[in-house]
């Protein structure tokens, strides 16, 4: 097999050591430089003289956790780094040590069979950091309401059902009341604002429950603890705006596509980048992202087409905006959802439009352009023929017989 690169070097990290080993080929000699180093900044600055000590122009390193990422930005800018996939390096079973893997992690490097993960540059970087840390505080902020909506149970305060929010403006003024020390039903009705889904009486009824200091305890706890989180997320989205100051055209193209919004355009461009140059074509990148097929045959038998996992920050953004997408009527991606339901079921067809308005995303950032909406007679105007064929075999075999002339 061609040796690619002549010096290069595999890390094993872990979370307190890391273990390099320098594969340098001088003719047809190859010799492996083994040394294991600490992950203090003191220790990786060592290793990139170790490193430099032995000419090593490529390191690879798997990605495990989030370990590699100071190792990766102490050696970034003096070699060429490989980020690999571990499942892509996996060893040879019975023979697994830290020692084999740095090994065996070069001589798969010096023979170029690591294909390198995408790493994105530090401001892409941070913004995924906030994109990310908003979405995990906004899940906070759905339990701390289950659990509320569990202690009103408890009490027997039967709001779940009437509210369309428990912390809207309604809920929360009764929330608040509750704590207060207010009981009566009548009452607290009354700081009800706005439509209800129930009328006045079924609300009285719903607020006459049986409200102990332990209810009243635990009511105050979680309310504090939303109230502090939503603090967060609004000083998470301040510092977001800021960030994506250098993107604002991207995120403003990409709000042109069926179902993306501002915030799901900075999802993506978080997840993303703005530079498609790095993604061949679109169907790598909806490889990447985990909406194509995967490839699963043996003996001429395809056994699995399931999607793989994929970047699940990027493909639930996709999802949502896929369903928030196929309601539209005269749209690409209703017709194509419609088309897909009735063979494949609708989690399938979801799936298919998810995948689209990343194809979509793919060319609006690569070409810098707007989107356009193909229509929702695009499919039906793609092969008149064909759909006429189709009706006209549809009709035969209900009895009929008709004559086809052109309008």
């Amino acid at each position: 097999m061609d040796v690619i690169h002549a010096k290069c070097a595999g890390l094993d990290v872990h979370q307190k050591t890391i273990v390099a080993c320098a594969r340098v080929m001088t003719g047809k000699t190859v010799q492996h430089h083994l040394q294991t180093f600490g992950t203090t900044t003191d220790d990786l600055l060592a290793l990139g003289d170790w490193l430099a000590r032995h000419e090593v122009t490529h390191v690879a390193m798997e990605s495990t956790g989030v370990y590699w990422k100071p190792v990766w930005y102490a050696l970034e800018g003096q070699f060429q780094l490989l980020l690999a996939n571990p499942m892509h390096v996996r060893n040879v079973p019975g023979r697994k040590s830290d020692v084999n893997d740095a090994t065996w992690i070069a001589d798969l490097l010096a023979h170029g069979l690591v294909r390198s993960s995408f790493v994105p540059p530090e401001p892409i970087q941070e913004l995924r950091d906030l994109t990310r840390t908003r979405k995990q505080l906004t899940r906070e902020i759905a339990r701390h309401t289950l659990r509320i909506q569990k202690t009103l149970d408890q009490a027997n305060l039967k709001l779940t059902g009437l509210l369309t929010d428990i912390l809207g403006v309604s809920g929360r003024a009764i929330l608040d009341a509750l704590v207060a020390g207010e009981r009566d039903p009548d009452r607290l009705a009354d700081l009800a604002t706005g439509r209800l889904k129930a009328s006045r009486a079924e609300l009285v009824a719903a607020l006459h429950g049986r409200v102990t200091p332990h209810h009243v305890f635990m009511l105050q706890l979680h309310l504090t603890q939303v109230d502090a989180l939503r603090a967060a997320v609004r000083d998470l989205e301040a510092r977001l705006g800021d960030a994506l100051a250098p993107f604002r055209a991207a995120v403003e193209r990409l709000t042109t596509i069926r179902g993306i919004g501002p915030l799901a355009a900075s999802v993506l461009v978080a997840e993303l980048g703005v530079d498609m140059s790095r993604f061949p074509t679109a169907g790598h990148l909806r490889s990447w992202a985990g909406l194509s097929p995967r490839q699963d045959e043996s003996a001429g038998k395809r056994r699995s087409t399931r999607t793989l996992a994929g970047n699940p920050w990027l493909k639930t953004t996709l999802v949502q905006a896929a369903w928030s997408a196929v309601r539209k009527d005269g749209t690409y991606f209703r017709a194509q959802f419609l088309r897909l339901k009735a063979r494949r079921g609708p989690k399938k067809a979801i799936v298919a439009v998810a995948a689209s308005i990343l194809t979509a995303v793919y060319h609006v950032l690569q070409r810098e352009v707007s989107y356009e909406d193909l229509g929702g007679d695009y499919f039906s105007q793609r092969d008149k023929a064909k759909l006429a064929r189709r009706l006209i075999a549809r009709l035969h075999d209900l009895g009929l017989t008709v004559e086809v002339r052109a309008a």
